[in-house]
């Protein structure tokens, strides 16, 4: 078993919208693996980095991406750092991934800098957010099969840009 598609990208790029959208589009499931780890773990992320620190966070959320990536057959999203994780970044390489890319701009604007989102929390959280772009970008790049910029562009747009690109194979 193996997802259609694995969706990452960092905060606010749309992992949960334009996932749950696309697999609604080709008729299959859709599984986050940010809300596996909550109901593995039995409280929210922000409390899990709380309690245990982005280590406890980061242990989970690989062995969420491992389990899901061995169990889920349709529309996948992964949390916005799951691809620090080198051997997540291997089990991707397996997989079609879809990279939702955000700029820094846009991206503030649509976390709107939450609290409920750990790493944005802080003093500058603009400086954080440029921050994680700089570290990920490339990581997101490197396991990417499909690269779609979303500043611009609308969920519907997207998700049919993705499902046609998805239905050929590309």
């Amino acid at each position: 078993m193996s997802p259609v598609a694995v969706v990452v990208g960092p905060p606010g790029a749309g992992k949960t919208t334009i996932g749950t959208a696309l697999a609604e589009a080709l008729g299959v499931a859709f599984r986050d693996t940010d809300a596996d780890i909550v109901e593995a773990m039995g409280k929210s992320i922000s409390d899990i980095f709380t309690d245990g620190g982005e280590a406890a966070f980061r242990a989970a959320e690989e062995k969420a991406v491992a389990v899901a990536l061995r169990e889920h057959d349709g529309v996948l999203s992964l949390g916005g750092g799951a691809v620090l994780s080198e051997q997540s970044r291997k089990l991707l390489a397996e997989h079609t991934v879809v990279f939702l890319n955000v700029g820094m701009a846009e991206g503030v604007r649509r976390t709107g800098l939450s609290t409920a989102r750990p790493l944005l929390a802080g003093v500058n959280p603009r400086a954080k957010f440029k921050e994680l772009l700089d570290a990920r970008l490339p990581l997101y790049r490197e396991v990417a099969s499909v690269e779609v910029d979303t500043d611009t562009k609308s969920p519907d747009e997207i998700v049919s840009q993705l499902a046609t690109v998805l239905n050929r194979g590309e």
